[in-house]
């Protein structure tokens, strides 16, 4: 019999390919997956019971057509039908690039951020509706809507790849999401945990697909290398009762060497082909912390420079703070405080600012000030392990 954890991921991989195949075939996103998620609930009750059949793609494909008939039963979805599958059936098309399609589709630039990675996960990634529910912390009920919503505004879109300047920019759009689905699961922005692994996970998941799908990308491989380098430091950065552990203070013992030497080597390949994009300047930042033996003997002042490369490429205050802790390990805090001034406006609302002042003083050994920035961060950010975290540094 077929374990439930084998079936859960045979279910997870094919899931993607089977509805870009029948959304090619019928042209409806909404209808299409209905009946693929349709088809997946009977696989898991026939597979987990019979177990899985020879070719278990094709079951599933014939299974989710089976679907569509009962829900088009009209002479016009016919033969649009019998259109749509005699015209696949001289072109072939692998099932990595149906997946690759969908993922496209889900970073529609007509969606918002938000939209396209509920979407993302929920077709591509095959999270049901309420494990992103869960993962975001809001109503099963919100959440669906939000998806419903998104598939709404794809109605009538063509499921392709964009072609040449559309392409490029689509990928940008790509890179975000996956980048925003990582970020989201490594350090959640609200609730109880620190990390929801799930979300981080398939996040690596689904940007080695597209790694796989167009290789010699640089940014493509510098993202994958930025969540690798990044995820590597997960076992370290929570103690025995989900606490939060700052770098600093991490057993880098834990931290996951065969992850770093992967993501060493991605970038330092995608950085070799000539034109530096963000996403490599943050895995090459990532890669400085990762190989440093400890955080005194971490190379501070590569560290600068390739921050001060990556506010040329991306104008963000975010960057600019981290800019500023660079700056204080090399010129002292007091270089650190100065940097920190032009973001009062930008970042007015945002626990980080007082997060990295308050280091920043302890530093200089302005302890009422730290305690002051910790007490004021803690009480802005949403998150309850960096909550606890900043309290107990204010308490200190």
């Amino acid at each position: 019999m077929t374990t439930p954890n084998a079936l859960e991921d045979l279910l997870r991989e094919l899931a993607p390919q089977v509805l870009g195949v029948v959304i090619r075939r019928y042209g409806d996103f909404h209808l299409a997956e209905d009946a693929v998620q349709e088809a997946l609930i009977a696989a898991t009750r026939h597979w987990g019971r019979d177990g899985i059949p020879e070719n278990p793609r094709g079951w599933l494909l014939q299974t989710a057509g089976r679907k569509l008939t009962d829900i088009h039963r009209s002479e016009q979805a016919r033969r649009r039908r019998e259109k749509s599958a005699s015209t696949e059936t001289a072109t072939e098309v692998s099932d990595a690039d149906d997946s690759l399609r969908l993922l496209f589709l889900c970073c529609h630039p007509a969606l918002s951020p938000a939209s396209a990675v509920a979407l993302t996960l929920r077709a591509v990634g095959g999270l049901t509706t309420a494990e992103i529910a869960r993962a975001y912390l809001v109503p099963e009920a919100t959440m669906a809507q939000r998806i419903s919503r998104a598939k709404q505004n794809l109605a009538g879109e063509t499921f392709g790849m964009p072609a040449g300047d559309e392409r490029a920019q689509r990928l940008q759009a790509v890179l975000k999401v996956l980048y925003l689905m990582f970020n989201e699961g490594y350090t959640s922005t609200a609730g109880d945990e620190l990390v929801r692994v799930d979300l981080a996970t398939e996040a690596i998941r689904l940007t080695r697909m597209l790694a796989a799908a167009v290789p010699g990308d640089g940014e493509v491989a510098g993202a994958l290398a930025l969540m690798l380098l990044t995820d590597a430091r997960r076992p370290a950065r929570t103690g025995p009762v989900g606490e939060l552990i700052p770098l600093a203070e991490q057993d880098r013992a834990r931290w996951n060497r065969g992850q770093i030497a992967e993501g060493v080597l991605l970038v330092t390949g995608a950085m070799a082909g000539g034109v530096v994009g963000e996403y490599q300047l943050q895995a090459a930042i990532a890669a400085a912390h990762d190989t440093a033996p400890s955080t005194e003997q971490t190379d501070w002042e590569q560290i600068l420079s390739l921050y001060g490369l990556l506010a040329r490429v991306v104008d963000s205050p975010i960057v600019s703070l981290n800019r500023a802790v660079a700056a204080a390990m090399v010129h002292g805090p007091a270089a650190g405080l100065e940097l920190l001034e032009p973001l009062d406006e930008q970042l007015k609302d945002n626990y980080r600012l007082d997060a990295v002042r308050g280091h920043l003083y302890e530093m200089v050994g302005d302890r009422e000030r730290a305690a002051e920035h910790f007490r004021r961060a803690a009480r802005r950010t949403t998150s309850l392990p960096e909550q606890r975290y900043l309290t107990g540094k204010a308490t200190r």
